[in-house]
């Protein structure tokens, strides 16, 4: 698409211009030096309240929210443009030296800053070299900048702090997560540009040199059994796009973008018999957090929260020079602005297509001998971002039904500890010679602010349980679905329950379904870990949001992020624990649904040198928000398979549905 396509929505990111130009008015209105850099620049989306008045021909403000670090003092403010009056709406400083501190997102020039730094750093050159790094293998060391955690040292309070691992490399393109240098630890301050603290344990097992690559030319030889496999819409696929605003099978949603999230889809609705009915009003996932499970000086600090410290939305992938999507591809370009607030684009961000998902319903009555089926059709809108080893897809997937489902895919690189020869890696699995994979955990937040029906919504809590032998139980089969209304927001945190199967239902009780009750949405967690980091722990209060599976707040602008404004460096306690507190009353309410899952890692030798894709998610299913299935009406004819002009093989039959008689 066009980056330079005009704004025609209220929620439509920012344009280059427009990035351009907020930037351009923080600089002058208040003398912004060389020095400043800019970590976050971004529209200051308006409110539910705010689009509906718009809609009605209120006048709408457009603002930027601008993010300003001083690298020579390290002072940050928040900085509200108004691009509308061409002029500055609010600019605050951050006492981010005061405890629990916090720090902007570690940014890119940071990490090549670092290396630098390091690599230049007398007491970390002698400690590697004791490892039987030479000389000559040190520019090709390298050096993993990593967010550096918080356990109340003074370098870390209301310090820019980043904590550095390093990778032996023989050649540029080695996997350098091979070879760990065990061991030695060096804490950056990027301002004042040097090595504060380094960690040199003399014990340390030695580095593993056995190669581990996974560039294509490590494997010259490849799979002579993968036949085509073609995906074609000759007709061409079923959605249109107008800017960021997408139609499909009766969906409607505006596409959206932040450095910190990611991908965003606002104003999801679906039509129902003419009838644009909304569901959520917003959608994101807005942190996560990888806490390790290694005491060891090399990991125990390990906890990125790759939102928060990094930004997921920063580091999304360019879909240009990868298979991400197949299929007939609509890819959307994201403006958005570098380090030093210049305008630039993300070319291919945000991939969007259909894909066929089996059987949507089908029955065949032998009675009379009617068959039907319809094959399921989904839209998906995904992007992929690589945080150093790791990387993260992220795949909304909208169904036929009316379903709504997240898919976290997790793959890249684990993180690696060196062993010594004959020993037995303590803190998580073997995956090589003289190489363990610590166990860790990935924790994903996604932040619903629900809008079911339009107006207040209400949260209930459900649980199947057996109904006691009795007189309306006499044969002991029944069993019954408990409700529990959520009034106020101490009422929320929840852990799921597979044996009671606990859901939660957002419903709208202003409004009544077919059969007299509040229509609404049912949220399908999936089987899913919580932290097991133990009470007290610095981590477990960083992430504190990974405590609970199900979080319900009252909405309010400033509590956008699940682990709080500013993790990176936080001594914790910030975020949806937090929020809850204020026991705001949630029932009829605008409210803001927030649900934690992850995965637990125990590593294995299966993944690596790069990790198959691990799946973690959910789904929101309408539950009473319809008066039938609505997928009831799809023609049969669309769901025949396309197939090239061949002749069939003996095992298939001409122009048949693949389950057909």
């Amino acid at each position: 698409m066009d980056t330079q396509v005009s704004v025609t929505h209220p929620l439509d990111p920012l344009s280059l211009a427009e990035i351009e130009e907020a930037v351009l008015i923080a600089r002058e209105e208040r003398k912004l030096g060389s020095q400043c850099r800019f970590p976050i620049v971004r529209l200051e989306e308006p409110t539910k309240v705010d689009i509906t008045g718009w809609k009605s021909g209120a006048a709408l403000p457009r603002l930027a929210f601008v993010l300003v670090l001083d690298t020579l003092s390290g002072e940050v403010a928040e900085a509200i443009v108004d691009l509308s009056r061409k002029r500055m709406h609010g600019f605050e400083r951050l006492p981010l030296d005061q405890a629990p501190y916090g720090q902007p997102p570690v940014m890119i020039e940071e990490f090549m800053r670092c290396e630098e730094i390091v690599k230049n750093d007398p007491a970390w050159r002698a400690a590697v070299k004791r490892r039987g790094i030479t000389e000559e293998d040190i520019p090709l060391v390298q050096i993993d900048p990593f967010s550096s955690g918080y356990f109340g040292r003074d370098f870390e309070k209301g310090k820019r702090i980043v904590r550095a691992v390093s990778y032996w490399r023989e050649d540029i393109r080695d996997n350098g997560y091979a070879h760990p240098i065990e061991g030695v630890v060096a804490v950056v301050d990027l301002i004042s540009n040097k090595v504060v603290d380094l960690v040199d344990d003399e014990k340390a097992p030695p580095v593993p040199k056995k190669k581990r690559n996974y560039g294509r030319e490590a494997f010259p030889e490849t799979r002579e059994d993968v036949k085509p496999l073609n995906i074609i819409q000759p007709d061409g696929p079923s959605f249109s796009v107008d800017g960021w605003k997408v139609e499909w099978q009766n969906w409607s949603f505006r596409v959206g973008f932040t450095p910190r999230e990611g991908l965003v889809l606002h104003e999801l609705a679906i039509n129902d018999k003419g009838r644009l009915r909304p569901v959520i009003f917003r959608a994101s996932v807005t942190e996560m957090v990888v806490p390790y499970a290694d005491p060891t000086a090399n990991h125990y600090w390990k906890s990125a929260f790759d939102a928060g410290e990094y930004g997921l939305g920063r580091l999304a992938n360019s879909l240009e020079l990868g298979c991400d999507c197949l299929g007939q591809i609509h890819y959307f370009d994201i403006p958005a602005a570098d380090d030093l607030g210049q305008p630039f684009v993300m070319k291919n961000a945000v991939c969007m297509h259909e894909e066929d998902y089996g059987i949507l319903w089908k029955h065949y009555e032998f009675r009379n001998d009617i068959f039907e089926v319809r094959r399921s059709r989904r839209l998906v809108i995904s992007f992929f971002a690589t945080v150093g080893n790791y990387d993260y897809g992220f795949y909304w997937y909208l169904y036929q039904d009316g379903t709504i489902q997240l898919e976290a895919k997790l793959t890249g690189i684990i993180q690696t500890a060196a062993v010594a020869p004959g020993e037995t890696y303590a803190w998580g699995g073997m995956v090589d010679d003289n190489l363990g994979g610590p166990t860790h955990q990935h924790f994903f937040n996604a932040r619903l602010h629900m809008d079911v029906d339009g107006g207040g919504n209400t949260v209930s809590e459900h649980e199947f349980v057996p109904r006691p032998w009795g007189k309306d139980n006499p044969y002991g089969n029944v069993f019954d679905t408990t409700t529990k209304v959520l009034a106020r927001e101490l009422d929320s945190p929840a852990i799921a329950d597979g044996i009671t199967g606990k859901y939660w239902k957002v419903s709208n009780p202003s409004e009544k379904n077919s059969v007299g009750r509040a229509p609404g949405y049912k949220v399908a967690v999936m089987p899913s870990p919580l932290m097991l980091a133990q009470e007290g722990s610095t981590v477990r209060e960083r992430g504190g949001f990974a405590t609970k599976h199900i979080w319900v707040t009252a909405f309010d602008p400033k509590e956008k992020y699940a682990s709080g404004d500013y993790p990176n460096v936080h001594a914790g306690g910030d975020g949806l624990p937090n929020y809850v507190k204020q026991n705001r009353s949630i029932e009829n309410a605008d409210v803001v649904l927030w649900h934690s899952f992850g995965h637990t890692h125990v590593c294995k030798p299966e993944d690596f040198p790069i990790m198959p894709v691990e799946y973690a998610g959910f789904t929101l299913k309408p539950n009473g928000f319809f008066s039938e299935n609505i997928a009831m009406n799809l023609p049969a004819e669309t769901n025949r398979h396309s197939i090239d002009n061949r002749q069939p093989s003996s095992s298939e039959e001409k122009g048949s549905c693949c389950h057909g008689k």
